[in-house]
C-alpha cells in the first residue's frame, strides 16, 4: 500500500514503570539466566539496522524485554531482508522456555511463514521476502484464536490457532538463531542471514489503522514488550549495528 508519509518523527515516550526481573541473555552461545542486564548489554536501536552477513551456528542477538512475557495477545512487527534462496529455511524470531518453543516465527522450505507456540504451528502464503525490505507484522489474541500476518500495511486470511493459550514467561528471546533446546542446539542451517530494523511487539492486538501507519513510519504507541528506540540488547559473534541507510 502506498504511505502518505507525515512529518512528526517516530516520538517514542519514556518507558512506563520498571520491571524488576529482565529475562536472560544469552551469552557466549549459552542461555542463562540475569537478574539485570549485563555490562555488555547496549540500549537503543533507533535509526540502526541489525546486519546478519553470512550463516554462522554463533551470531545472534538477545532481546530482553521490557515486561514479563507472560502473553495471551501480542503483535509482532519488524522490517527484514534477506536474500537466501526460498527452499532454504530461517528463523525470523524465537523465544524459548526450558520445555518450549514458546513463540516461534519461520519462513519454510516452500516459502511459507509460519508461527508455531509449544507445539504445532499454523503457515500462511504470504509475498516472498527479497533482498528489499518488507514490513511484516504477527496478530494473535488467545480469546478467540484469531491469526494473522500484515504485510506492507495489508492482513492476510484469519487462521483460528491456540485459542485459549498463554505464552508463558521465563525464557530467551533470540534473533538470528533457533535454539532446538533451552542451553544451545544453534545449527548454521537454520540461521538468519540478512537484515532486521525496527521490531516492535506489543501486548496487545494493533488494530489495522496503527499496523498501517506502523509500516507507513508514522508515530504508533511504543512497543511495551519490545520498542526498537529504547531496546536492550546483546550481540553475539559477527552481527553488526549499522546507520539506516
Amino acid at each position: 500500500m502506498a504511505c502518505a508519509w507525515r512529518e512528526e518523527d517516530l516520538a517514542r515516550g519514556l518507558q512506563q514503570g520498571v520491571n524488576t526481573v529482565r529475562l536472560a541473555v544469552l551469552l557466549l552461545g549459552v542461555c542463562g539466566w540475569s537478574q539485570r542486564p549485563s555490562s555488555a548489554t547496549r540500549v537503543g536501536l533507533a535509526d540502526k539496522v541489525l546486519v546478519f552477513p553470512y550463516e554462522t551456528d554463533f551470531s545472534f542477538v538477545a532481546l530482553i524485554p521490557q515486561k514479563d512475557m507472560t502473553l495471551t495477545a501480542f503483535t509482532l512487527c519488524m522490517r527484514v531482508a534477506t536474500e537466501l534462496p526460498e527452499e532454504r529455511q530461517i528463523i525470523l524470531f524465537a523465544y524459548r522456555t526450558a520445555d518450549y518453543d514458546e513463540l516461534n516465527v519461520w519462513r519454510e522450505r516452500d516459502g511459507r511463514i509460519s508461527f508455531y507456540m509449544s507445539g504445532d504451528g499454523t503457515s500462511f502464503y504470504l509475498p516472498p521476502l527479497t533482498a528489499f525490505r518488507t514490513s511484516l507484522c504477527l496478530t494473535w489474541e488467545s480469546r478467540t484464536g484469531l491469526t494473522a500476518f500484515w504485510v506492507e500495511g495489508k492482513r492476510s486470511t484469519y487462521h483460528v490457532y491456540k485459542p485459549g493459550h498463554s505464552i508463558r514467561p521465563k525464557g530467551t528471546v533470540i534473533l538470528g538463531q533457533d535454539p532446538d533446546k533451552y542451553l544451545g542446539g544453534l545449527e548454521a542451517s537454520q540461521s538468519f542471514v540478512g537484515e532486521v530494523t525496527d521490531l516492535n511487539m506489543w501486548d496487545w492486538v494493533l488494530s489495522r489503522s496503527l499496523i498501517r501507519d506502523w509500516h507507513c513510519g508514522h508515530a504508533v504507541p511504543k512497543g511495551n514488550v519490545f520498542d526498537w528506540a529504547t531496546l536492550e540488547y546483546e550481540l553475539n559473534g559477527n552481527v553488526m549495528v549499522v546507520d539506516e541507510g
